[in-house]
């Protein structure tokens, strides 16, 4: 009998391990892995360096990973080809800066908002003609492709020379290499980039935001079930404390403050 009740306690205590390995949300470890897509190119918010994955994005995603009890295997979701990875199935959810609008809803469903953004301007430091969207005309514009940022700008802006290209990343080299005169996207994608130790006093924010993006987690269309779970997730990811945690973590070095409606009350969005 005593022999019986030490295997039980054994075998009970390496399921426990188990499932700690399988909810740690760090990329391994056993138990049910899924593939979610992310940025791998956006600092403070999703960035890949070597096998390592840092930014806000990141955290929400692992933590929604924890509360669902799976790992969660790290795909780049590129602006562009996001609705397709949902749809097709090549990834579960995706976290990554992803605006909810209703044209997208008529192809993925969102669980959201876990964050408000709003779109500004990146220029060179040592710019001063370009203060806002009013100050685009015949400027060359870079954004990327499938974003929002872009189609806002051109409602905006007509007469704007608009240049996409694949990342954020590019945009930002051909900004430093004067081949753009301003780049385009959320205010948070921008801090991370002049927050970087290369681009410190070499480019700036504007600081005139003019839309407003509401992060949300992508998922498949009318999966109502799947859309509870993560909702109830991102609830608790901001109840918790690790919300405000996260944000402090990895846009604070940029002198960056969340901007009115943060934090938001999430729902689901089928």
């Amino acid at each position: 009998m005593k022999f019986t009740r030490i295997a039980v306690a054994a075998v009970a205590s390496a399921a426990a391990l188990g499932l700690a390995a399988c909810g740690g949300g760090s990329g391994s470890g056993s138990g049910n892995t899924v593939k979610v897509g992310i940025k791998f190119d956006q600092p403070g918010l999703g960035l890949k360096e070597g096998s390592k994955y840092s930014g806000f994005d990141v955290d929400v995603a692992n933590y929604v990973a924890k509360e669902l009890g799976v790992t969660p295997q790290f795909v780049e979701a590129v602006s562009s080809q996001r609705e397709t990875l949902i749809s097709t199935g090549q990834v579960k959810y995706i976290v990554g800066t992803y605006s909810i609008t209703d044209k997208r809803k008529k192809d993925v469903s969102f669980a959201g908002p876990y964050f408000v953004a709003g779109q500004d301007l990146l220029v060179r430091a040592d710019d001063s003609s370009i203060t806002g969207p009013d100050s685009l005309k015949n400027k060359k514009l870079c954004s990327v492709k499938g974003s929002t940022s872009a189609t806002n700008l051109q409602q905006k802006v007509p007469g704007v020379n608009l240049q996409e290209y694949n990342t954020y990343s590019l945009c930002v080299d051909a900004l430093k290499a004067g081949n753009v005169d301003a780049l385009t996207t959320d205010d948070t994608i921008l801090a991370g980039y002049a927050a970087q130790a290369q681009n410190q006093g070499k480019l700036k924010l504007v600081g005139n935001k003019f839309s407003t993006e509401n992060y949300g987690v992508g998922l498949k269309k009318g999966d109502q079930e799947f859309c509870n779970k993560v909702t109830e997730a991102l609830k608790k990811f901001i109840s918790s404390g690790e919300w405000e945690k996260s944000v402090k973590k990895n846009l604070g070095p940029a002198n960056y403050t969340p901007g009115p409606g943060n934090p938001p009350t999430p729902s689901c969005q089928i």
